[in-house]
């Protein structure tokens, strides 16, 4: 059973591993209710009981179906943890009028998309809400009133951030009248960002854990033609029997998790053998030198 852990001090009980929803429309095989109860019933055998989504999932199409599939089985949205985004905004068919994609963090269109997003899931409370992306044009003073003002008025329980930067996830959270809970950020051994650029060193500091989106690098990592693809593939094979016949991805999400951030990497699929294959990796603790031996693998350089 994947493991539960607090991901702040004034933070929600978050699963090891979190189910993703980007891509769930995406199949026309898997994007119907009875397909998607399968899969959040697995996920609760295996344990992991966080979803997390996005107001611009399927092009703002995703919440409603993930609500009307929950309202197919009464209680059970109360098994899972949801979070969500918002704050960006793009040209689609509810809204023609668009000529650009931007970002918005305004405390009423904050507002305006908690609300939306609370109708389309059918549910009467968000247990984490994150703004999507930093917007250049918002004070972090009008961002943090609108989260301020959720919180306070019971739409939302926590509050966080996703692909913020160490200065920016500071000026907000010095606003905040209940701290910032998480950064949602990249994280993969094809995007090592956070080691190095101060923002898993942050949440360390802060004692919060950040959630990491993208861990297979959106596939590249089991691309054979691609250099660090193949070296990768290399030495997963190498260390595959020493874990328990491991794949590559099992080592992959095994990777970030070790990190002492904590990160919590978010499973992107709609295939349920994928999903539960995902599971074993929260038993993999990799050694140290194994883990540098995928850094050395995915960089195609030693340490320096």
């Amino acid at each position: 059973m994947i493991p539960r852990l607090p991901i702040a001090p004034n933070g929600p009980t978050f699963s090891r591993l979190i189910y993703g929803t980007w891509r769930f429309l995406d199949d026309a095989a898997t994007s119907h209710s009875a397909d998607l109860l399968k899969r959040l019933h697995a996920c609760l055998e295996l344990g992991i009981t966080t979803l997390d989504t996005a107001e611009i999932y399927g092009l703002y199409r995703v919440e409603e179906f993930i609500g009307q599939t929950l309202k197919l089985e009464p209680g059970l949205r109360e098994k899972f943890e949801i979070v969500t985004k918002c704050g960006i905004y793009v040209p689609c068919d509810f809204h023609p009028d668009r000529k650009v994609a931007f970002y918005n963090a305004e405390t009423a269109r904050l507002v305006k998309s908690a609300e939306k997003s609370l109708r389309l899931l059918g549910t009467d409370y968000i247990d984490l809400f994150l703004v999507h992306r930093p917007d250049w044009l918002t004070s972090a003073d009008e961002t943090a009133a609108g989260l301020n003002k959720l919180i306070k008025d019971g739409k939302i329980r926590s509050a966080g951030v996703s692909n913020y930067n160490v200065h920016q996830f500071d000026l907000l959270n010095s606003r905040m009248d209940q701290p910032l809970v998480t950064n949602q950020i990249e994280f993969s051994l094809l995007h090592m960002d956070p080691i190095f650029d101060g923002t898993a060193d942050q949440c360390q500091k802060l004692g919060i854990k950040p959630m990491a989106w993208s861990p297979l690098a959106q596939g590249r990592l089991m691309d054979e033609t691609n250099p660090a693809g193949a070296r990768l593939q290399a030495k997963a094979a190498e260390l595959s029997a020493k874990y328990g016949d491991a794949t590559l991805d099992q080592l992959a999400y095994a990777w970030i998790m070790a990190h002492p951030s904590q990160p919590l990497p978010i499973i992107g699929t709609n295939k349920l053998e994928r999903l539960i294959a995902t599971a074993k990796s929260a038993d993999i603790k990799l050694e140290r030198e194994d883990w540098y031996g995928l850094w050395t693998a995915a960089k195609g350089q030693g340490i320096p």
